[in-house]
């Protein structure tokens, strides 16, 4: 039986707001490096974004490579990782040639083609073709086969796909594609994989909401959401990576799983659990797979208060954490109580007023009679509409500044 460690969205270099997470990121991947040890782990595969920009830090990218020797057991235990949408593909294949005598695959073009041959600690890519890689390891009769798919925009698409119109084209030509490899290649005389860095539904069900930073590249080129049964039905596992919380897409044809980032990166992702995910796999049998949770790292929490002591002891007793705190107040936060909020923490990210006339009022709309009053009044009563306290001096002094030029011209 072979033993995977799946997990994805890693985002090295990733800040929340001004603050740095590169340390957090370095202790949890260590905890993933004791877990794949004590677990006796024998491949890794890393469904995608392992940075979180194109151009990353030189800290960010030191800590792959020296996470990415450890977690291969200096080259005895092999590594599959895939760029996602937050990857520079150029970048993360670059160094594939000298990572693979660690036992390391960096896989982030559709239409690369793995050359075949010796790996250390007695593994070996016995099969490639674009897309798929076939590997075979001391202690094993069997081979395990992994279809790759890694994010792909719209111009690598078209250079893979051709011109695609319509979404159910899309689907299908990649379906096709996918099948093509599982009917070439995977039979059940070995263990068959697949490790994809997409939006996955199960078709007919309502989609999972993506994390506040990923929404914005949800149909970037045209790349939409996946089904789960355009993964080939020879397919035991699908290590998936793109959302951020832990959960399966489906069973059918195979476990569809999403691992979970190894940190909460923002606050849509509060109060979530991150894993990685054991998987047990051998050929012509349906594979076992359990969550192992992840204990490093600030958690995220998001907090409403109505009186200060209260405030101030939720915050005492919670030091290691990252706060997104609400405080209920009857006009604005004043500046005593938002020095004691922020002396308290240092890890308050956003201190948002509630207007207490503005809880469980509507929005407050123009009425004929409001026509008659001057610019200053009218901006004054949108800003509250919209913000729930009155503008500030300084922002009235600004409104003016803006309206007298307009009124000069």
């Amino acid at each position: 039986m072979v033993k995977i460690l799946h997990t994805a969205d890693w985002h090295l270099g990733k800040r929340l707001q001004e603050f740095p997470r590169i340390a957090e990121q370095k202790e949890v991947l260590e905890e993933m490096i004791q877990i794949a040890d004590r677990e006796e782990v024998d491949i890794v595969l890393l469904a995608g974004d392992i940075f979180d920009s194109f151009n990353p830090s030189h800290e960010a990218v030191e800590l792959f490579y020296k996470t990415l020797r450890r977690l291969s057991n200096n080259g005895t235990r092999p590594v599959v990782a895939i760029a996602g949408n937050h990857d520079s593909t150029q970048f993360v294949e670059a160094p594939d040639p000298l990572a693979r005598e660690f036992g390391i695959i960096l896989y982030s073009k559709f239409d690369t083609h793995v050359v075949c041959g010796e790996l250390n600690g007695g593994w070996a890519i016995t099969q490639s073709a674009p897309g798929f890689i076939e590997l075979t390891g001391p202690g094993f009769s069997y081979p395990i086969r992994i279809i790759l798919a890694p994010y792909a925009n719209e111009v690598l698409l078209k250079t893979y796909l051709g011109q695609v119109d319509r979404e159910s084209t899309f689907r299908e030509l990649v379906a096709d594609k996918w099948k093509h490899i599982a009917d070439t290649f995977c039979d059940n005389k070995g263990v068959n994989l697949f490790i994809g860095h997409f939006f996955f539904v199960k078709e007919g069900e309502k989609p999972e909401p993506e994390p506040e930073s990923e929404r914005p590249i949800l149909h970037v080129g045209g790349t939409q959401a996946l089904f789960t049964h355009n993964i080939p039905s020879q397919i035991q596992y699908a290590a998936l990576g793109h959302l951020h919380r832990f959960h399966a897409v489906g069973q059918e044809p195979c476990p569809a799983l999403y691992a979970s980032s190894p940190l909460s990166y923002s606050f849509s992702e509060a109060d979530q659990q991150k894993q990685v995910v054991i998987v047990d796999a051998e050929p012509g049998k349906p594979v076992s797979y359990r969550p192992i949770g992840l204990t490093k790292g600030r958690p995220l929490y998001r907090k409403t208060f109505m009186e200060l002591q209260t405030a101030l002891d939720w915050l005492e007793s919670n030091p290691y954490c990252f706060v997104e705190l609400t405080y209920v107040t009857d006009y604005s936060i004043d500046a005593s109580t938002r020095r004691a909020l922020m002396k308290a923490h240092d890890g308050i990210v956003n201190l948002i007023p509630l207007i207490k006339s503005g809880i469980n009022e509507p929005n407050l709309g123009l009425k004929v009679e409001d026509l008659e009053k001057d610019m200053v009044s009218l901006f004054q009563m949108y800003y509250q509409s919209e913000k729930k306290q009155e503008p500030n001096d300084s922002l009235i002094s600004l409104f003016k500044e803006v309206i007298s030029q307009n009124q000069d011209t």
